[in-house]
């Protein structure tokens, strides 16, 4: 069986921020494929020290993890928000990184939201049901 899938059109990547954003792609490839809970670890001794992140900045992390991989730009939802949180970790910010279901269809979902809302997403926040959350840590600078 085959369908299509849309991929997002990513850009063009200046070659100072093609290091950063492919080094938090290669991590995120591996931390994709660890159990929910390795992942959740993982990803909660990264955020530790950063800021939270503007949604300008994660924007703009999701952009670039976006224009330097094709599974991101397509339907590497889980990817994609680990890269982008990745990203914007190695930039000294974190956002809110989610991921959730949706029951009527079933479908299952990985984002990063930013000053409340999903950042880059077509959906609102309430379209998903988050299941883990890990948000910026407190006391960051």
């Amino acid at each position: 069986m085959s369908f299509l899938v849309a991929v997002e059109r990513g850009g063009q990547l200046p070659f100072r921020q093609r290091a950063g954003a492919l080094l938090a792609v290669g991590a995120a490839r591996a931390l994709a494929h660890l159990p929910p809970r390795r992942i959740r670890a993982a990803l909660t001794v990264c955020r530790c020290g950063a800021a939270p992140a503007t949604y300008p900045q994660a924007l703009a992390a999701r952009d670039a993890v976006v224009a330097a991989s094709v599974l991101c730009a397509g339907e590497g939802c889980l990817e994609r928000a680990i890269a982008t949180a990745l990203l914007c970790r190695i930039r000294g910010v974190w956002p809110t990184w989610r991921t959730g279901v949706r029951t009527s269809p079933f479908t299952a979902h990985a984002w990063v939201e930013a000053d409340g809302q999903p950042v880059g997403e077509p959906h609102d926040s309430g379209y998903y049901r988050s299941i883990i959350t890990i948000l910026p840590a407190r006391g960051a600078p």
